[in-house]
């Protein structure tokens, strides 16, 4: 069965709009709530939510099904993504869920969910909650005398502020760091801060006065260029950029070059190698990873193994083959010792560990590798298969023999919108955009017809 409701990461879409209406959160609420209703126990969901105003809608929606399925629903309002993650899992919950489009504009939001282990879930159980929304539940619903209540819970972001605080080394501290904290008028606008400031860094915050409408608006991880101009202008140690449910950063040194994910994994690859905590002899990340990655980490003896898209692909081969590095060249990283999925601050915190023990500047210690030249650009494209054109597959076919072993082509359709994205990895610029060029032009082309 294809999946019709789940993308690479939940469920997406505008707001208002198919499938982000209520009426369709009301039925998720009470699938997801159906399949992991199990046993006698009296069952608990937990439910965060980001900065967007769809949120106000979502949410009561969401809590109708799955209070109408025998849940009791826990309500914990604006949380980073890995915050749900984590409480899903210490509070001893069945199952939570997190409204959130992730760095999307705020028109758009959507739900992911994640068992009682804090671990989104995989695509078959996605599969059979999908089933449950097609097929009807009527006839499933709790009878009046075990409906669930709703209980909205206060003192959640002090949890997590603790434990993120816990994962910054015992005995070290970020005072004498200016560090610049772009929050993305999301969902870490509150407990991003606040962490940082406890462990003793000035902060410079900015992307912390959401209302709404402006989340990952100029801002953020998708768009840091105020945070490098702050950076800048502050003389700061550091710049953090979230995105707008904080499962995902990125970096700036002190000059206002930006740190991607790729080169924070070679980081932390290396110094816990150094000292001993790293597992898996490596780390795993996606095909969309640079080849500089896999060539440093190969020339110290480490390997990389990679994925299909997406943070939970690359979490399911971590769990499978005992890694404990794993992400995203886009920032989302994850440290299975601390968390169970991306998380975008405990990431900033290991890069800040790293600075603080070795103490040198952020130029110094997070520019590993030297990365090879990647091009990437999206085809829009409305219906059909334009990747299964003969044409399509010919250039694509002439373009990988160009290419040769020096390089790498990737083709693939979105898992979030309907693009193409067509990406080309070398050490000559000038081929690569003629390779790229080329490609996305049979695309569109077979996609016109």
């Amino acid at each position: 069965m294809k999946r019709k409701l789940f993308g690479t990461d939940g469920i997406r879409g505008t707001a208002n709009c198919e499938p982000m209406t209520a009426s369709t959160a009301l039925r998720v609420g009470m699938a997801a709530g159906l399949h992991f209703r199990r046993g006698d126990h009296k069952h608990r969901a937990l439910i965060g939510k980001d900065t967007r105003l769809s949120g106000y809608m979502l949410e009561p929606a969401l809590t109708a099904g799955l209070i109408s399925m025998g849940m009791d629903v826990i309500l914990v309002g604006p949380l980073p993504t890995p915050a749900v993650a984590l409480l899903t899992r210490s509070m001893r919950c069945d199952l939570g869920l997190m409204l959130s489009a992730s760095h999307n504009p705020y028109e758009d939001n959507g739900i992911k969910l994640f068992g009682p282990d804090g671990h989104k879930l995989s695509d078959d159980v996605e599969l059979a909650i999908e089933r449950h929304v097609l097929n009807g539940m009527d006839d499933k619903l709790a009878p009046p005398s075990e409906l669930g209540r709703a209980r909205r819970l206060e003192d959640v972001m002090g949890r997590y502020v603790e434990f993120a605080k816990q994962t910054f080394p015992k005995g070290s501290t970020l005072s004498g760091l200016r560090i610049v904290l772009d929050c993305a008028n999301g969902a870490g606008y509150r407990v991003a801060p606040e962490v940082l400031w406890e462990l003793g860094a000035e902060i410079i915050p900015i992307g912390v006065s959401p209302d709404g409408r402006n989340i990952n608006q100029d801002c953020g991880s998708t768009s840091p260029h105020e945070m490098r101009h702050k950076v800048i202008q502050y003389r700061a140690d550091l710049g953090i950029a979230l995105d707008g449910d904080g499962d995902r950063v990125v970096l700036s040194d002190e000059t206002g070059s930006l740190i991607d994910g790729d080169q924070v994994m070679a980081m932390i690859t290396d110094n816990w190698r150094t000292t001993g905590k790293l597992k898996g002899n490596g780390a795993v990340a996606t095909v969309m990873s640079n080849l500089g990655l896999e060539r440093y980490l190969k020339a110290r003896g480490l390997t990389l193994a990679r994925t299909q898209v997406g943070d939970r692909y690359v979490v399911e081969h971590m769990r499978k083959h005992g890694y404990n590095i794993g992400g995203e060249q886009s920032g989302h990283l994850i440290f299975s010792d601390y968390a169970t999925t991306g998380d975008g601050l405990i990431a900033a915190l290991q890069v800040l560990a790293v600075i603080t023990q070795s103490q040198r500047r952020a130029s110094e210690v997070c520019r590993v590798f030297e990365p090879l030249p990647q091009l990437l650009k999206n085809v829009r494209f409305n219906g059909g298969q334009p990747l299964d054109n003969d044409k399509v597959k010919k250039v694509i076919a002439n373009s990988e023999k160009k290419l040769g072993e020096a390089g790498r082509l990737l083709i693939r359709k979105s898992g979030t919108e309907p693009v193409i994205r067509v990406m080309a990895e070398g050490e000559d610029n000038g081929m690569l955009n003629a390779i790229v060029d080329d490609i996305c032009t049979e695309i569109q082309q077979a996609a016109a017809h």
